[in-house]
C-alpha cells in the first residue's frame, strides 16, 4: 500500500481498505468496517470547502485525519482524493490486546475496537495522529492477506445522504460497529452508484 492506493475517490479505497491490515506502534489488526466521505457529500466534513479543522482532507492523499466527535470521541479517517476520506469504523483487534485491553479498561475482544471512538481509545490516536502520514511510523499498514468478502449499507450516525450505501464490511465479522441489515447488506456488492 502507498500513496498511489489512496490518490482515488473514497469509495473505492474504502471497499479496498476491508481486509487490510492496521497497526499503530505495535498494536492492531485488521480492518473490517469503513465509511466513505466524498467532496461533494453534504455529509461530509469538506462540504463546505477547507478549514483550520479538515484542512488534512485538502492536502496529500495517504495522511491521518483525526477529529473529535461529538466532543467526546477521536475518530480516525484515511485522506484520499483532494476533499474526501475513508472513516475507519471498526478493526478486528489481533496484535497488542493486551496494550489495547488496558487503554479500554475491558478484556472483550469483540467491543475493543467496534466502532470509531472505541479503536481510536484502543490504538491510543488522539489530535497528536491529525496530519502525519500513514506510511511512517507510528502507522503501519498492509494489505489483505486473502480476497475479503464484502458487504454494504447505509452510513451510521449522519443526517443527510443517508441511502448512499457507502458503508463497507467484512462479511461475517463480529467485530464490526453495527450489523448490515435490508438490501445490499446481506450479501457482497461489488459496486456502489458512481462508482
Amino acid at each position: 500500500m502507498n500513496p498511489a492506493f489512496f490518490d482515488r475517490r473514497a469509495v473505492d479505497v474504502a471497499r479496498d481498505l476491508i481486509g487490510a491490515g492496521l497497526d499503530m506502534a505495535g498494536a492492531g489488526g485488521v480492518i473490517v468496517e469503513t465509511e466513505a466521505y466524498e467532496p461533494d457529500d453534504p455529509a461530509s466534513h469538506s462540504f463546505r470547502g477547507p478549514s483550520a479543522r479538515n484542512a488534512v482532507m485538502f492536502g496529500p492523499a495517504g495522511h491521518a485525519y483525526v477529529y473529535r466527535s461529538y466532543g467526546i470521541h477521536w475518530c480516525l479517517n484515511f485522506v484520499c482524493k483532494p476533499g474526501s476520506a475513508v472513516l475507519i469504523r471498526a478493526l478486528h483487534p489481533i496484535r497488542g490486546l493486551e496494550e489495547m485491553e488496558r487503554r479500554r479498561g475491558l478484556a472483550d475482544p469483540v467491543l475493543l475496537c467496534s466502532g470509531p471512538g472505541r479503536l481510536c481509545q484502543a490504538l491510543g490516536i488522539t489530535i497528536e495522529h491529525n496530519g502525519l502520514p500513514l506510511f511512517e511510523p507510528p502507522f503501519a499498514l498492509s494489505p489483505p492477506e486473502a480476497e475479503p468478502i464484502v458487504v454494504t449499507g447505509r452510513r451510521i450516525g449522519i443526517s443527510k445522504v443517508v441511502d448512499l450505501p457507502w458503508r463497507f464490511g467484512l462479511s461475517g465479522s463480529v467485530h464490526i460497529s453495527r450489523k448490515f441489515t435490508g438490501k445490499g447488506g446481506l450479501a457482497p456488492q461489488d459496486a456502489a452508484p458512481g462508482s
